[in-house]
């Protein structure tokens, strides 16, 4: 049986993102730059698309930008803002590589998280300048699941440095959180098509407050000139429709995956001995509280267990999981989020992401529960 349980790698297409797509990607090829009656098919499904985008996340269509991807959207926003004259940049110690990595080839500030992968404040307002910069701060972490406090950050950034934007990289929270809601606080918001059933090589960045970027490419004036480069029309109208869909049936999916989810930790919890979940809280009465973290997210250390060793037996077995970040499969060195929570190096190598999605079933969870504890002891014996 196969158990796919890396979702915050990549989701399964929905089958109304295809059915959006296919017209696109056959009879329907123009080029939506152009202007005969077949460009313009094109260009009114770009349209459409940019409108729906709008409506899920809670801003104007002519504040959504497309891009190939969260990375580019991340990409954009930074080196954008930084162009642009802001020349002060500050993220989190846990952001995703796009922007963590950005930010340091900027010169930029990185700022401490507590245990559970939470920002520090105090350390954010210290690090705040007052002339233009930004401050990126992830919404949710695609490796640990931890939500983030950005209405916290966006006020204390308007309190101590008004002049600095404020990005969130959303890529892991769009079907788990209320995008439009908890990012309306930021001037820039990240997010990318294949992490809620849309198609790999598309994402937006929506921009608001009147947030100005200089591009980071260069060539037409799709985009408002923002973003120069002919539309992927099926994969934007893709995203559009798997947003939409995302958002709509948000509210059951959370509380279903959210229900499997506790099973798989509890179970994993009960059944191998040396377990910790990560960025999770344990009330006096010894009860786990996930609720600082999307539903999706079950990340766990297992103690005396390399992480490739049982990734290479659970693959084996049909279950699919990660030891982190997608983009950095197959570095040899520990998770930066898991380091900037405090674990030791030999702490980090021993975490495995188990990441649910809309699609996983409870087969896929009694699976991963019958054959992780058998995985575990072989590897301890």
């Amino acid at each position: 049986m196969l158990a796919y349980l890396d979702h915050a790698a990549t989701t399964p297409l929905r089958a109304e993102s295809l059915a959006a797509m296919l017209p696109y990607l056959t009879e329907h090829f123009g080029n939506p730059s152009g202007s005969h009656a077949v460009a313009r098919r094109a260009r009114v499904a770009v349209e459409d698309a940019r409108d729906e985008v709008a409506a899920c996340l809670g801003c104007d269509p002519g504040q959504v930008v497309f891009t190939s991807s969260g990375t580019e959207a991340d990409n954009l926003a930074v080196l954008g803002a930084h162009a642009s004259g802001r020349q002060s940049v500050v993220c989190s110690a846990v952001e995703h590589h796009a922007v963590r990595n950005t930010c340091e080839a900027l010169g930029g500030a990185i700022v401490a998280v507590d245990g559970s992968g939470v920002i520090d404040l105090d350390a954010l307002r210290a690090a705040l300048r007052p002339e233009l910069g930004l401050v990126s701060v992830m919404l949710a972490n695609n490796e640990v699941g931890v939500v983030q406090p950005l209405a916290d950050v966006a006020a204390l950034v308007r309190e101590h440095a008004p002049g600095m934007l404020v990005h969130t990289d959303a890529v892991a929270a769009v079907g788990w959180v209320d995008v439009a809601s908890m990012a309306a606080p930021a001037d820039l918001v990240s997010v990318s098509a294949h992490k809620f059933g849309g198609p790999k090589g598309v994402g937006a960045l929506v921009l608001r407050n009147g947030a100005k970027l200089a591009p980071v490419l260069y060539g037409g004036a799709q985009e408002r000139g923002r973003r120069p480069g002919t539309h992927d029309v099926a994969g934007v109208v893709g995203m559009a429709a798997a947003l939409r869909v995302a958002t709509e049936t948000r509210a059951d999916t959370v509380r279903r995956v959210g229900g499997m989810r506790d099973r798989l930790a509890d179970g994993l919890r009960a059944s191998i001995d040396g377990v910790v979940e990560s960025a999770t809280r344990v009330t006096a009465g010894g009860v786990h509280d996930r609720s600082v973290k999307v539903a999706s997210s079950c990340h766990i250390r297992v103690a005396g267990v390399d992480q490739e060793e049982l990734l290479v037996l659970l693959d084996d077995e049909g279950v699919c999981a990660s030891a982190g970040a997608a983009c950095a499969s197959g570095a040899i060195d520990a998770s930066h989020v898991l380091l900037a929570m405090g674990l030791s190096p030999d702490e980090a190598k021993s975490a495995v992401r188990l990441s649910l999605g809309y699609s996983t079933t409870d087969d896929e969870i009694d699976h991963v529960l019958d054959v992780m504890p058998k995985a575990v002891e072989r590897l301890r014996a």
